[in-house]
């Protein structure tokens, strides 16, 4: 199952292991059944301190659990977790087996105080880049408080249970059997939500910070860079920020950074927040600011209720998926809209489902999506695709993709629960048609996330972008800006980095003079 290279690897791994780990498998005669046995075989001729065994009576098969001789871990895995999740795998053999987390001792010690019983289920994809987060926060939390379970389920291998409980994408969350919550969440996010005192705590000691000299919001490629020029200044710096990576924790694979050959997205993000660690920054998340007050001590509200001063004020908050903004969309994202082919896709196997877009990252999807899905609609307003030839052409050649141009949507239709279909309007001879459909994918751009911004006198223009000069000042003294939410042209990861730079340099420069 394992070839020779990770073998190595693991067992290098596993010497770390100090408390003795059992896997106990729940098998069928089915081929994945196998396959699961074997990566658990594999798994425990690396270290005698891993046993298997095959009297699991899981209802889900093939499925095992990780846990420790006193039976005080829950922790199942509901498939085989490979690709994206095998990280996670590994971390909850490790984890369980005694090797300290990567967490702050304060969130370990919140985890271990929570009172109550929480049995979370994750449905996830193997292609999905952001559903490791969540498995690996629940799988810690397993491990700290055994009053907490964790059971990653592979949404793609458990259809029955994606179309009982309408699951439509991924990560879906659910605890004590009723739907918490979906998407990227990290440990903190879900404490906030099951220990619901500690986001006044955590507010109230935000609040209680001394003045920055440099506080940066967001937590993208712009704002790391901007967080470690300023913090190997020697000066006080801090970060708001929601998650580290923004945008790049949706991208699969990143071969535009001149350094790197490629790195998948969520791999550059952890990078980030290992670099962040590492200096002396005073990071605040997950916190979303919520309003800019200007002033001597520049003021930034955060949705927790905290408030966080500061001399100056990098804003680095990125951009987000532009909605098609039409009746109906709002409703079903989560219930067969979508953003992320490569997250959601394998839930729509064999299913029919639509591509809104004509660029790189559309034409993208529909080539991800045909491999899956029974057939693949891609919806242009346009006469003409605008993606590069290469992906045209190859799009074009499967026999399971429909072209349809000129075609301008104007509602998501459903049925109170999910998408059945999308309505457009043919422009070609100005009728409504209604497609039907299980899933439609949205891949028309990204919108620069300033709306917090609106009633701010930072300047924005007219595509809503925050005004910045060459030196990334903003319009209000103090306040700079750098990346993909500012009017600096082309949106790469470079750039950005080069913009978070500028801007950190800048607002030194501001201190010193001012």
């Amino acid at each position: 199952m394992l070839d020779n290279k990770v073998k190595e690897q693991l067992r290098a791994y596993f010497t770390k292991l100090v408390n003795p780990v059992i896997l106990t498998a729940s098998s069928d005669a089915s081929k994945k059944s196998q396959e699961m046995l074997g990566l658990l075989k594999d798994l425990t001729g690396l270290s005698d301190k891993i046993t298997l065994a095959e009297n699991g009576n899981s209802p889900r098969a093939p499925s095992f659990t990780v846990n420790r001789p006193d039976g005080n871990c829950h922790i199942e895995f509901a498939g085989l977790p490979m690709g994206h999740e095998f990280t996670s795998l590994i971390l909850a053999i490790l984890q369980t087996g005694g090797y300290p987390p990567k967490v702050e001792a304060d969130v370990i010690e919140q985890i271990r105080q929570v009172e109550g019983s929480f049995q979370f289920e994750t449905y996830i994809s193997l292609t999905c880049q952001n559903c490791p987060e969540v498995v690996q926060a629940l799988n810690l939390m397993a491990v700290l408080n055994p009053n907490i379970s964790s059971t990653m389920i592979d949404g793609a291998l458990f259809q029955d249970e994606v179309k009982e409980r309408q699951i439509m994408a991924v990560p879906t969350i659910y605890l004590n059997g009723k739907e918490f919550g979906q998407g990227r969440m990290n440990v903190k996010e879900i404490l906030a939500k099951i220990d619901t005192g500690s986001v006044k705590r955590e507010a109230e000691k935000i609040s209680a910070k001394a003045p920055f000299d440099v506080l940066v919001i967001g937590g993208g490629s712009a704002a790391a860079t901007a967080a470690i020029y300023a913090a190997r200044k020697g000066i006080r710096t801090g970060l708001v920020t929601e998650n580290f990576g923004g945008q790049i924790l949706n991208t699969t694979d990143i071969e535009n950074i001149i350094a790197i050959k490629k790195i998948e997205g969520t791999h550059l993000a952890s990078i980030y927040e290992e670099n962040i660690r590492s200096h002396a920054i005073d990071v605040m998340m997950p916190q979303r600011a919520v309003k800019l007050i200007p002033g001597d001590l520049i003021e930034v509200q955060l949705e927790s209720g905290a408030s966080v001063k500061s001399k100056t004020v990098i804003l680095a908050t990125g951009a987000t998926w532009r909605k098609m903004a039409v009746p109906g969309e709002e409703t079903y994202i989560g219930k067969g809209v979508a953003f992320c082919p490569h997250c959601d896709g394998p839930l729509y196997k064999g299913k029919d489902v639509a591509v809104i877009g004509g660029g790189n990252s559309a034409v993208e999807a529909a080539i991800d999506l045909a491999g899956i899905a029974n057939h693949v609609s891609v919806l242009i307003r346009s006469d003409r695709l605008t993606a590069d030839t290469i992906l045209q052409d190859k799009m074009l050649s499967l026999k399971n993709v429909t072209l349809i141009k000129q075609a301008k949507t104007v509602e998501v239709a459903g049925d109170g629960k999910k998408v059945t279909g999308i309505v457009y309007l043919d422009q070609t001879d100005n009728t409504q048609k209604n497609l039907p459909l299980s899933g439609i994918f949205v891949q028309i751009g990204q919108v620069p996330t300033t709306g917090w911004l609106k009633d701010s006198p930072v300047r924005l223009n007219g595509k809503q972008e925050i005004e910045v000069d060459v030196y990334n000042r903003t319009s209000v003294p103090g306040i700079f800006a750098a990346g993909d939410a500012t009017s600096s042209p082309y949106k790469q990861i470079v750039i950005a980095m080069g913009d978070g730079a500028k801007a950190s340099l800048s607002a030194f420069d501001h201190l010193i003079r001012h």
